[in-house]
C-alpha cells in the first residue's frame, strides 16, 4: 500500500484565512522484506499556529510523496498512477483510493472537472488515455504478426455505493444487492429478469466497452451526472457516496464468452429449481407425523429413484454446460495471453471515497459551518460513511500486514472491494490523501493525516 499526501490550493475566504503551517520531512526506513534494504519516506508536520500553545504534529515516516497546492492533475497522475501502467499491460490489477475530508479535493483528484486544460485530467481519465496509446501499440504489434483476435478495448463499469446498497451509473442508477456467493466470492447484481421457459436472468454489473478514449470519457461523464450529492458538514454539494470506477482491458471475444456464461446460467436455474422441487417432494412424501408430532418412515412407501436420477441427470447437464461456458472464458484469456501480449483481463479501480465527517476539536474555527443544517436522514447517512471508512482502514491493514483474517464483511464497502484485495493479479494498492491547508480545516486535516499515516505504517 503506498501512501500519497495531496495538498489542495486555499479558495475563496480562505485566503484571508491563512494557511495552517506545513512541512514535509524526507526520511527512510527498512522495509519490512529486508532490514538491510532502505527505501525513501516521508512525514508530515503541521501546526494550526492560532495560539501560542498550539504545537506542531508530526505523522510516522509513512507517505511516499507529498504533491503540493502548485502540482496539478498531471503531476499527480505520474507520481501516483503511471508506474502502474506496465504492469496493468502485464495483466495485473491495482487499485487507488481518494480519502479525505469533505472539499478537500478527492473527486477532483480521481475524476477531474469539465475544464481540464488548467489542471488535467483526473487519475482516472488520465490512466485511461494511457491504457488506450498503450493497447493501441499492441494491436498494431498483433497486426503485424498476423494475430486473428479482436481489437482491444477498455471496459468501463462505475457504480456507487450509498448506505447498504450499490447502483449502477451506467444502468441508469439501478439500484444492485451485495451478495455473498457459495463461491466465496461478493457479487453486486440488478434486476432479475424473468425470461422465457421459465429461465431467470440476474443483471450484472454493466461493463460498457469502449473503443476510444473520447467514448469511454463521454460514458463516465454520463455516469458520474448521476451521482448522488447532499449536505456534509462542510458545504452542501458534497459526494454523499463512495464511486467505484473499473477499467478492464478487453476485447469482444472475451464480452461475448462472459455474455454467453450468463445464458447457461439462466438455463440452470428452472432445471435445479425442477431438481430440488422434485426431491423436497419425494422426500416428503416418503415421511409422515404420528400423534406426538414425530416423523417417521412412511410405511411401504418406495421413493420413486428412477424419477430423482432422470432430474438430477438433466441438473448435471446444465451444469456441464455452465462448466463449459465458464472453460471459455479461460481460454479466450489463454489464447490472447498467450501470443503478443498478456495484457487481457488487466484492471484499475478507482475509488472515490465519500467525504469522512468529524466533530469540531473544541476551536470555533476547526471545523468549517454547513451552508445548511443536515437533516436527520443525511446525519445518518454520514455515521455510515464513517462506519464504511474505519472498516476500509482494518481491511487494509490486514491485508497490507498479511493477516489471516481481513474483516471484509465489517462493511458493504469492504465487500464490494474484497474481489480488487483479494484477486490473484493484485499487484498492488495506493492511497492519496486530500488535505486543506485551511485553518478552518485544521481538526479535518489532521484526521485525515493521521488516517493516512496508519495506512503507510501497515507494510
Amino acid at each position: 500500500m503506498n501512501v500519497f499526501v495531496r495538498w489542495r490550493p486555499l479558495v475563496g475566504t480562505e485566503i484571508q484565512e491563512g494557511s495552517v503551517d506545513h512541512t514535509t520531512i524526507a526520511t527512510t526506513i527498512a522495509t519490512t522484506n529486508s532490514a538491510s534494504t532502505k527505501r525513501p519516506l516521508v512525514a508530515v508536520s503541521v501546526n494550526r499556529s492560532l495560539t501560542p500553545s498550539d504545537k506542531p504534529w508530526k505523522s510516522f515516516a509513512a507517505f511516499d510523496a507529498v504533491l503540493d497546492a502548485s502540482d496539478s492533475n498531471g503531476a499527480a497522475y505520474t507520481t501516483i498512477v503511471q508506474p502502474a501502467v506496465p504492469q496493468v499491460m502485464a495483466g495485473s490489477c491495482c487499485s487507488f483510493f481518494a480519502y479525505g475530508h469533505s472539499g478537500s479535493g478527492k473527486t477532483h483528484t480521481v475524476i477531474g472537472y469539465e475544464n481540464q486544460e488548467s489542471s488535467g485530467l483526473g487519475l482516472c481519465l488520465a490512466a485511461a488515455h494511457q491504457l488506450f496509446i498503450e493497447i493501441e501499440r499492441v494491436n498494431e504489434l498483433r497486426d503485424e504478426y498476423g494475430g486473428k483476435e479482436t481489437p482491444l478495448a477498455i471496459g468501463l463499469s462505475v457504480f456507487e455505493l450509498r448506505q447498504k446498497a450499490a447502483f449502477d451509473l451506467l444502468n441508469k442508477g439501478t439500484k444492485c444487492h451485495i451478495r455473498e456467493g457459495p463461491d466465496g466470492k461478493v457479487h453486486i447484481r440488478g434486476e432479475t429478469e424473468t425470461l422465457s421457459e421459465g429461465r431467470v436472468r440476474v443483471q450484472p454489473i454493466v461493463k460498457r466497452p469502449c473503443w476510444s478514449f473520447d467514448e469511454l470519457r463521454s460514458e463516465l461523464s454520463a455516469a458520474l451526472a448521476r451521482r448522488a450529492v447532499g449536505t456534509s458538514s462542510v458545504h452542501d454539494q458534497s459526494s454523499r457516496t463512495h464511486a467505484v470506477l473499473e477499467l478492464e482491458i478487453i476485447n469482444e471475444q472475451l464480452v461475448s464468452a462472459r455474455a454467453e456464461l450468463l445464458d447457461r446460467q439462466s438455463e440452470l436455474v428452472p432445471v435445479g429449481k425442477r431438481a430440488m422441487d422434485v426431491t423436497v417432494a419425494e422426500q416428503t412424501k416418503g415421511v409422515l407425523q404420528d400423534a406426538d408430532g414425530n416423523y417417521r418412515p412412511r410405511p411401504g412407501y418406495v421413493i420413486n429413484q428412477a424419477l430423482l436420477d432422470e432430474v438430477e441427470a438433466e441438473k448435471a447437464k446444465f451444469e456441464a454446460r455452465v462448466v463449459e461456458a465458464e472453460a471459455k472464458i479461460e481460454a479466450v484469456y489463454a489464447k490472447y495471453n498467450n501470443t503478443a501480449s498478456d495484457c487481457l483481463g488487466g484492471k484499475m479501480v478507482f475509488v472515490d471515497l465519500a467525504g469522512a465527517e468529524y466533530q469540531q476539536d473544541g476551536n470555533k474555527t476547526a471545523t468549517k459551518p454547513s451552508s445548511k443544517v443536515q437533516t436527520a436522514a443525511e446525519k445518518k447517512e454520514a455515521r455510515q460513511i464513517n462506519t464504511d471508512l474505519l472498516a476500509l482502514k482494518g481491511v487494509m491493514r490486514a491485508w497490507a500486514t498479511q493477516q489471516k483474517r481481513v474483516p471484509y464483511r465489517s462493511s458493504p464497502l469492504t465487500m464490494v472491494l474484497r474481489e480488487t484485495f483479494m484477486d490473484a493479479r493484485n499487484c498492488g494498492s495506493g492511497m492519496v490523501v486530500t488535505v486543506s491547508p485551511a485553518k478552518s480545516d485544521y481538526a479535518a486535516t489532521l484526521n485525515s493525516l493521521k488516517y493516512g499515516s496508519l495506512m503507510g505504517t501497515a507494510r
